[in-house]
């Protein structure tokens, strides 16, 4: 029996675990506090080398809900895997381990998803520096009225450019996801992009609680020399891998709207991989990078799949650039 008895549904909250000791505490601490009790809390420690583990222990000893499984370091994607493989939970959501949740957070979406028979209740979020700025705001832009199929909600938001890919300020029937057969593709930076177009097409009825409830930390991360470059490379790699599956998942749409609008998200994101070539330091590989943009196909796939003529300048350049490299 749950805290709210066998009439309440079942409520798991996935948290992929990694190396992030300093601020792990915080996490687990906004999960224990919420007003809204969560019946699972699934901690996956990917493989932590820090005192991750230890914390997870100290913590899964003093609240029944918390339970940790360990793993190999196999990324992000595998690590939330891992947690929707072992959830028991009618409902789903996931929470990074070096963020917060607000302690209305999850019995907010839940009402919400509950009222009004949802796959995917939404919220909003703040961003969190760690250089001491002001926290912001992430959604900014009006709300679209609610609710509305997860393709409306899609298309709204790439139309007015402020979609963005975070699925831990989503709520997710688990059903939904296992009819759907949804994962994250392991080993790519970037990962919430497939999954979240991919679901909001998907989903029959989202609304949106527009409050701040979701808090997210960014870091004060800086990547020199080899390391920088081996980083540039990931995320290059993983850029494609999005572009090409967003690509398929357009091709696949019958709404020519929404696939036009996930087209220009396509190359929208698809023209940051050479924002990254630009900063890898290593000069022969970085046109190493830029030979390869041509010789796979990537430039020809963002031309296919641009939805404007500044879209087409943009990548003409790109292709005359790597020509000369």
């Amino acid at each position: 029996m749950t805290a709210h008895g066998n009439a309440a549904p079942r409520l798991s909250v996935i948290v992929p675990v990694y190396n992030v000791a300093p601020y792990l505490p915080a996490c687990l601490d906004s999960l224990a506090a919420q007003t809204r009790p969560i019946d699972e809390i699934i901690l996956v420690d990917d493989g932590s080398s820090d005192a991750c583990p230890d914390i997870l222990r100290d913590y899964a000893a003093r609240h029944a809900n918390m339970r940790v499984i360990r793993q190999d370091n196999a990324g992000l994607s595998a690590a939330r895997n891992t947690g929707l493989d072992h959830a028991t939970g009618e409902w789903v959501g996931f929470v990074d381990s070096d963020d917060w949740a607000d302690p209305r957070m999850f019995e907010r979406l839940l009402a919400l998803a509950t009222t009004h028979g949802l796959d995917m209740a939404l919220c909003n979020g703040r961003y969190h520096f760690d250089d001491g700025r002001p926290g912001t705001t992430i959604y900014t832009d009006p709300p679209l009225a609610g609710p509305v199929s997860g393709a409306d909600w899609l298309a709204h938001k790439l139309a007015n450019r402020t979609l963005l890919h975070m699925v831990w300020m989503h709520l997710y029937r688990r059903a939904f996801i296992e009819a759907h057969r949804l994962r994250f593709v392991r080993g790519l930076i970037h990962e919430d992009v497939i999954w979240t177009t991919r679901a909001l097409a998907l989903a029959r009825r989202v609304a949106y609680d527009d409050a701040p409830l979701y808090f997210y930390r960014r870091p004060l991360r800086r990547f020199e020399g080899a390391v920088r470059d081996r980083r540039n490379l990931a995320v290059i790699a993983s850029s494609k891998t999005n572009a090409r599956e967003l690509a398929r998942l357009a091709d696949g749409l019958d709404d020519r709207r929404l696939a036009g609008l996930i087209r220009w998200q396509l190359v929208d994101g698809g023209l940051s991989v050479f924002h990254k070539i630009g900063q890898i330091s290593d000069p022969e590989l970085a046109r190493a990078q830029w030979r390869a943009a041509r010789r796979d196909g990537y430039l020809g796939l963002l031309w296919r799949n641009c939805t404007s003529w500044t879209q087409r300048r943009k990548v003409v350049g790109r292709w005359l650039k790597a020509v000369l490299a």
